[in-house]
């Protein structure tokens, strides 16, 4: 899980070196592509879920019907996904930031990376199903196919090596996007040789299944738009109080994405082993799953966040040349380090919701917290009393807070117990 976001920071720190326009134009950009990506994203937890609730029913015979059913819509969203984005990036890009060379870099950048959506979404159907299973170490090849490529042509297109132009901010995007398309041809590949007597690529799931499958992706797709829209909004409000301030956030927000994973892995164990258990009918190893996860989840965020509130400028200077901007970042880096276990935890919680098949409570808990309590609140500590980028970064962590007690009452109030696929 540790490498699912390392196509960002690779972005990050190669861009970082052209200085905080172009740091601040990927990071912002970054985030407006999966918010983007984020409904054909949610079709992940969903073929998850499904699957593994088949695995949990003893029906690992057809487990990747689902699967099957995913990938076939997904095919049929995705461009027409990507084609409208790109036609309104001149229209919407502009509002999230007020700098215009922010914006220019930007768009290419969204553009190029946005146009990858439908290899994007495949590959983490891919991933939902194998978690499903208990097979996820046959995408580990994959991942080593995209971050290998990935890293090779950053290298070649952002600074015009071996021959090529040097493409800067629009070279990291292109190499991004031809990365996660090797990455798609592997999991086809491992799935051919894998899941194909389990029914890959052989006949679509029941209409009860399909009609489960988008139950289950809208709102996972809106949770994952509301979480990625928020950080975009999150990127609107730090860019009203500069430039510096945004380029210090951008490598935060990456850094903090990056450490949370191994925390994301824990959360999608906790979604295959709900649901297996829930599959099975016994609602009590359901429980005990939920708690020996999370128990792993505390002692390890607890050693990842320990780098960040100890040694913060060395987390930062591969990422920073410029000391105004190390300045600004280095408390709110700390502040991270310290509750990054909160997020991690949350997150265990949330997808063991989400695999028992209560995605919809999910997301009526992340949108209301979200827009009604984090964004409007951190603009009004942030630019307008003054407070910067540090009591913006205070009240992203009192908003996790709050986001992971509501999450736990409703683990504890067994509600979830109830649902049937």
């Amino acid at each position: 899980m540790v490498s699912q976001s390392v196509l960002n920071l690779v972005d990050t720190a190669m861009v970082g070196q052209l200085g905080d326009v172009a740091l601040a134009a990927v990071g912002l950009g970054g985030l407006v592509v999966f918010a983007g990506q984020a409904m054909v994203l949610g079709f992940s937890r969903a073929v998850q879920t499904i699957a593994a609730h088949r695995k949990g029913q003893s029906r690992l015979h057809e487990s990747a019907q689902i699967l099957n059913a995913a990938l076939l819509i997904i095919l049929l969203v995705s461009p027409l996904l990507s084609i409208v984005l790109v036609a309104a990036a001149p229209w919407f890009y502009p509002l999230l930031n007020p700098d215009p060379e922010v914006v220019a870099a930007g768009i290419p950048y969204f553009e190029v990376r946005i146009m990858a959506t439908l290899f994007v979404g495949m590959n983490y159907a891919f991933r939902g199903y194998w978690n499903a299973i208990d097979r996820s170490r046959l995408y580990l090849s994959t991942l080593l196919v995209i971050h290998t490529s990935n890293i090779l042509l950053n290298y070649i297109l952002i600074f015009g090596h071996f021959g090529a132009p040097a493409m800067g901010v629009t070279g990291a995007g292109l190499a991004s996007a031809i990365a996660v398309a090797l990455g798609t041809a592997t999991y086809f590949f491992l799935a051919l040789r894998h899941a194909r007597p389990f029914g890959f690529l052989q006949k679509l799931p029941p209409r009860a299944d399909i009609r489960n499958l988008i139950s289950q992706s809208i709102p996972n797709g809106i949770n994952d738009f509301s979480f990625l829209a928020g950080f975009t909004a999150l990127y609107w409000v730090i860019g009203q109080v500069g430039t510096p301030e945004l380029a210090a956030a951008s490598v935060i927000m990456n850094i903090t994405l990056i450490a949370i994973l191994p925390g994301q892995g824990f959360a999608l164990a906790a979604t295959s082993l709900v649901g297996q258990a829930l599959g099975s009918g016994n609602t009590s190893l359901a429980r005990i799953w939920v708690r020996d996860v999370s128990h792993l989840c505390v002692l390890t965020m607890v050693l990842i966040g320990l780098p960040m509130w100890a040694l913060p400028n060395y987390v930062l200077f591969p990422f920073i040349i410029d000391q105004q901007t190390l300045s600004l970042a280095r408390l709110p880096l700390q502040i991270v380090g310290f509750t990054v276990t909160l997020e991690g935890l949350k997150m265990v919680l949330m997808h063991a919701l989400i695999g028992a098949g209560d995605a919809h409570r999910v997301t009526r808990v992340a949108l209301t917290t979200q827009w009604l309590f984090a964004i409007p609140l951190s603009y009004l500590i942030g630019p307008y009393l003054g407070f910067g980028l540090l009591g913006i970064w205070a009240v992203q962590e009192l908003y996790r807070a709050l986001q992971l007690t509501i999450y736990l009452r409703q683990w504890l109030n067994s509600r979830w117990a109830d649902m049937t696929f």
